[in-house]
């Protein structure tokens, strides 16, 4: 059975440069994810508190598993450049908002 699951990445510090020369790679990775069994519903970056810098990734995605999740991950170009000091991949019940359902 196919489910959602997020994905919380935290940039380590200092690594400004490597997400923005990186970047192109990261979103054409996340673009093909359909290759891998993993279909991206949502994504972006996260921001600093005055919202002037990333600081972090944040995305939906929908898989048969954690291993395929994990397997996708472990391709990106964020996580080969060693961008993350933390990545967390919780299973996730898309509920409020989901555009499956209707309220």
């Amino acid at each position: 059975m196919r489910r959602y699951f997020a994905v919380f990445a935290t940039d380590k510090p200092d690594m400004r440069e490597v997400r923005e020369r990186v970047r192109p790679s990261h979103r054409n990775h996340l673009r093909s994810a359909s290759q891998h069994g993993v279909f991206v519903r949502l994504g972006g970056p996260t921001l600093a508190p005055a919202c002037n810098a990333m600081n972090g990734t944040l995305l939906v995605v929908e898989a048969d598993d954690i291993d395929a999740v994990m397997r996708f991950l472990g391709e990106d170009p964020y996580m080969k450049e060693g961008l993350f000091s933390r990545v967390e991949v919780r299973p996730w019940d898309w509920s409020l908002g989901n555009p499956e359902q209707r309220v």
